[in-house]
């Protein structure tokens, strides 16, 4: 039941930001991907936007770093922590858009 519950979070957390963080970076929103390929996509926007020399676009880069380790740590928490750690997930990918745009 746990990997349900992941999976289906995932697909809801990449549904909500996976278009918004490919449009930063110039991308297409991949469909249909899986939860490593979203944090792969979180990871080239962070990278992107860290390498850039506008204040906004490094301070957006920090706050989908943060959203990473989330992201990474939930894939193998177990069910109690899961939540917390993807609501922070959400909030740092949230933040670090809002701040790049």
């Amino acid at each position: 039941m746990a990997v349900q519950t992941r999976n289906d979070t995932f697909t809801a957390l990449r549904d909500c930001f996976a278009t918004d963080l490919a449009a930063l970076i110039g991308d297409e929103a991949p469909r249909g991907i899986t939860p490593d390929a979203f944090i792969d996509l979180v990871e080239r926007v962070r990278d992107v936007l860290g390498s850039s020399s506008l204040g906004n676009w490094q301070d957006a880069s920090e706050d989908l770093d943060r959203a990473v380790g989330y992201l990474t740590d939930a894939l193998t928490s177990t069910d109690g922590d899961q939540a917390s750690l993807l609501a922070w997930a959400r909030t740092h990918l949230r933040d670090g858009i809002a701040t790049a745009g």
